[in-house]
């Protein structure tokens, strides 16, 4: 098969050239990923190659051009499993903790974001796809877009607030600008600068607490 790269206006919002159909070929997929994200930590974007995913998932460079023409597709294919696995994650800490408010929960999705640039493989080279298709997740909406509806989702289904345009605006703006400051933390500190995180959780609860008064459901009288 050709490894020649695919044009932007060829993509599709799924990288995959085809999905696998059964359970050893889905593994198989699972390992090049994990390789795709070691390689990206050790050696970063440029030098990644498909042979050299090939070479560290053991499996032969014709079976990667099987389900992805090019390393482009690759990293779009991790950058989509590092979002489903943060989403998830952030719904299990949903599930297991208790929260007092909106407030703690925003606390708890930035926190769960740092743990995950600092322990999985491949987020830090990628995160959400910021340096590559800003519309992986979705044809129209960008990444930063997707993720925002699915946290909002979250926070009206655990917190009961009222659904409206103002309310996806400020989630919208608040998952940007804490996107933005806790990159800068990670520039400063390849842990993650302690104080910036802490800058980034007041930014977003302070700009949250503004915009959500009207959003918060009365209670019963």
């Amino acid at each position: 098969m050709s490894s020649q790269p695919v044009k932007e206006s060829q993509r599709t919002v799924d990288p995959l050239r085809r999905r696998p159909s059964q359970r050893r070929s889905a593994r198989r997929v699972e390992r090049m990923l994990d390789a795709c994200a070691e390689l990206l930590d050790e050696v970063g974007y440029e030098a990644l190659t498909t042979t050299r995913v090939a070479e560290r998932a053991g499996v032969a460079v014709g079976s990667v051009y099987q389900f992805f023409p090019d390393k482009r597709a690759l990293s779009d294919a991790l950058t989509r499993r590092n979002v489903e696995m943060f989403v998830a994650r952030v719904g299990r800490r949903f599930i297991n903790e208790d929260y007092a408010g909106w407030w703690d929960a925003v606390d708890a999705i930035i926190d769960e974001y740092v743990e995950m640039h600092r322990d999985v493989p491949g987020f830090r080279s990628l995160h959400f796809g910021d340096v590559f298709d800003l519309n992986l997740l979705d044809s129209v909406a960008d990444n930063n877009t997707v993720i925002a509806g699915r946290l909002r989702a979250l926070l009206l289904a655990e917190f009961g607030l009222v659904d409206s345009e103002e309310l996806d605006r400020a989630i919208l703006v608040a998952v940007e600008a804490g996107d933005a400051v806790l990159k800068l933390a990670f520039r400063h500190d390849s842990d993650g600068a302690p104080d910036i995180v802490a800058e980034a959780k007041q930014l977003v609860r302070g700009y949250l607490s503004r915009q959500l008064r009207d959003a918060e459901a009365p209670n019963p009288s």
